[in-house]
């Protein structure tokens, strides 16, 4: 199998595990939304949740796991196996050290934190968020270990093992919030969101024993690949800092707008992170370490080709979707959340950020590879000055756009800011890498662009014709509405794909027709 077939099955693998997900994550919005509505109750929660997400987003699940599996794919890269898993154990053993004490800190200081990020918020409020905060703390411990054994398995081009963790993940907080949500409120959610991280570490754990996992007691921070660690994750903790920094920023601003705007921007950005959860980072999490060991071994053509490649099937999926969420946005969010307390004014506000944040995401899914490609080349330090200079960008827009447009305005500062990210660090690669396949890229993207506005023009007829002649007063006239309007542009886009020849169009038909036959060949056996 060549090396490209064994990437488009690992994408395939993480696709189908990231819609799973995805499913799972929406069922766990829909929930919330519907036992408690659109309000400060899930305003509450949302706040709640942004601080353990913080922790874990810089400390493992981007900085240690993004520096650890190129220094650990390189080990095993040169045949070195011991010495990479020697770097592995210290790892374990050094991020139990720091959850334990982020975790001790943040317990202490969780009032003065919240009342940092959210200064709108009453005292009832912030008691109610200080509570939801304690309790989801514990969820970061769990997955900052799973970030580790994530980054271990990936090293070994094992991706379905932490792609099903995700599922079950998002599984255990719905089944808890619907359990024991009317019985305790939202503080339901909390304690399934720290059952979820228990299962994403558990699932991993006889994988990883597969591989040869040798645990030892161990903390040598003098070893090579440890050093080498920490030279790479202290740009990269930088770098993932300002990102959140930004997301901070909105949600501070957000926290003094009417009830429920908070809640309805994060909604809105959890339905525009979708494509960029299924297809970006399912693209960009198989490309890692192949990326990694053609570096490594300065393979510099396969690697230029592997960079393509993925940039390449990231526009061609996630253009359309930017097109498809513009058109049937505000149809598909009172399909899918206007029930129970979430009334049509939540809908409304909710569809309004998803028209501005919908623009973002071909900057933050093209950004997802970028960064990696970075990471791959050790180079820690560009992406870091980038997003540093965004951050002043971030300030400035969130607060010029704020007032004149509220909510939206910060959906709109937040797609700027995405995009001029994503072309700021394609023209510093150039520079470096001399040449980036940017012929075909761009082609890639124009041909991507030029279906998508015919795809999204013909989503937006059928939507609107379906309305008109059977209403949108039941679930059932809806369902047909947004369904027949996302089928009618799968169907304009794959045509025009095929008519435009994109080669990333025949890239997809050929994992679809491996799958297919996977598929029978195992129903045989």
């Amino acid at each position: 199998m060549s090396e490209r077939e064994k990437i488009a099955r690992a994408v395939g693998v993480i696709t189908i595990a990231m819609v799973l997900a995805r499913i799972l994550g929406y069922g766990r919005e829909v929930l919330i939304y519907y036992l408690f509505g659109q309000n400060r109750i899930t305003d509450c929660y949302n706040a709640a949740f942004s601080i353990p997400d913080f922790i874990y987003v810089i400390l493992i699940g981007g900085a240690l796991s993004s520096a650890f599996i190129p220094v650990f794919g390189s080990y095993l890269a040169k045949g070195e196996e011991e010495e990479g898993w020697k770097v592995a154990n210290t790892m374990l053993n050094l991020v139990v050290i720091l959850m334990l004490s982020a975790i001790t800190l943040g317990m202490i200081f969780t009032p003065q934190l919240i009342r940092l990020l959210v200064p709108g918020f009453d005292a009832g409020e912030i008691g109610l968020t200080v509570n939801l905060t304690r309790v989801m703390f514990f969820q970061t411990f769990f997955m900052g270990l799973s970030g580790v054994t994530m980054g271990i398995l990936n090293a070994y081009k094992h991706f379905s093992a932490p792609a099903l963790g995700s599922v079950l993940y998002n599984l255990a907080v719905v089944v808890v919030g619907w359990l024991l949500g009317p019985k305790i409120g939202v503080m339901a959610f909390a304690i399934g969101v720290v059952a979820g991280a228990v299962l994403n570490l558990v699932i991993q754990l006889p994988v990883l024993m597969r591989f040869g996992l040798h645990y030892r007691p161990m903390l040598d921070l003098r070893h090579p690949g440890i050093k080498q660690i920490g030279v790479l994750v202290f740009p990269i903790l930088i770098g993932l800092s300002v990102s959140q920094f930004n997301l901070f920023v909105s949600q501070n601003l957000a926290s003094a707008l009417p009830s429920g705007q908070l809640a309805a921007l994060r909604t809105a950005q959890r339905i525009m992170q979708l494509p960029i959860g299924i297809f970006a980072v399912a693209i960009g999490t198989a490309i890692f370490p192949t990326l990694t060991e053609q570096a490594a071994r300065r393979e510099m053509g396969d690697f230029r080709r592997t960079f393509s490649l993925g940039i390449r099937a990231i526009n061609f999926l996630t253009i359309p979707c930017v097109a498809g969420l513009i058109a049937v946005g505000l149809p598909l969010i009172r399909l899918f959340f206007q029930m129970g307390r979430f009334t049509p004014e939540s809908t409304w506000a909710t569809a309004i950020a998803l028209f501005y944040y919908a623009f973002g995401i071909i900057g933050y899914a093209g950004s997802t590879v970028l960064v990696r490609v970075y990471y791959a080349l050790q180079d820690t330090k560009t992406p870091v000055i980038v997003g540093i200079a965004t951050v002043f960008l971030n300030i400035v827009l969130n607060v010029w756009l704020v007032k004149p447009m509220g909510h939206s305005g910060l959906a709109l500062a937040y797609s700027i800011v995405g995009i001029a990210n994503m072309l700021v660090l394609l023209v510093l690669l150039k520079r470096k890498l001399g040449h980036i396949d940017g012929g075909r890229i761009a082609f890639s993207a124009v041909g991507a662009s030029a279906a998508s506005l015919v795809t999204g023009g013909a989503a937006y007829a059928v939507v609107t014709l379906i309305q008109g002649q059977l209403g949108i007063a039941t679930k059932s006239a809806q369902l047909v509405a947004v369904g027949g309007a996302v089928a009618a542009g799968i169907l304009v886009y794959f045509l025009l794909s095929f008519l435009l020849r994109l080669e990333e169009f025949q890239l997809v038909m050929n994992l679809v027709k491996r799958r297919l036959g996977f598929t029978k060949r195992a129903r045989a056996l």
